[in-house]
């Protein structure tokens, strides 16, 4: 029997979770651009500025985004190379996580420097 891969929502889940109880009182949220909707209701996101693309998390402390991927499976869609390529572009940290456990040491590692820096 092999061992279930969670689903990105899962592992987004648990770093947001995580980062929450851990760097209290610095933020974070999540960009809503992924799942299935209506066309009605995709139709009116998109004129209020949803773009594809954009990645899943951003701390604003940190000017950092983070883009989560399933630890197996998950690839970049063209739309979220190039919102990486532009972000980084304009100054902006993008890190791409294989899971949450991978989101949790490059958010730290980051933080540890990003301290050390100021």
């Amino acid at each position: 029997m092999t061992d279930r891969i969670p689903t990105e929502h899962e592992e987004q889940r648990q770093v947001v979770m995580w980062f929450r109880q851990t760097y209290r009182p610095m933020r974070i949220f999540a960009i809503p651009n992924g799942g299935l909707r209506s066309k009605a209701v995709a139709a009116k996101l998109k004129v209020e500025g949803v773009a594809p693309g954009v990645p899943d998390l951003f701390i604003p402390a940190l000017k950092l985004w983070v883009e989560m991927k399933r630890v197996k499976g998950g690839r970049l869609s063209p739309e979220q190379k190039d919102w990486i390529n532009y972000l980084a572009s304009v100054g902006y940290v993008c890190f791409i996580c294989a899971g949450a456990e991978d989101a949790k040491i490059q958010i730290s590692d980051y933080i540890k420097d990003y301290k050390n820096e100021t």
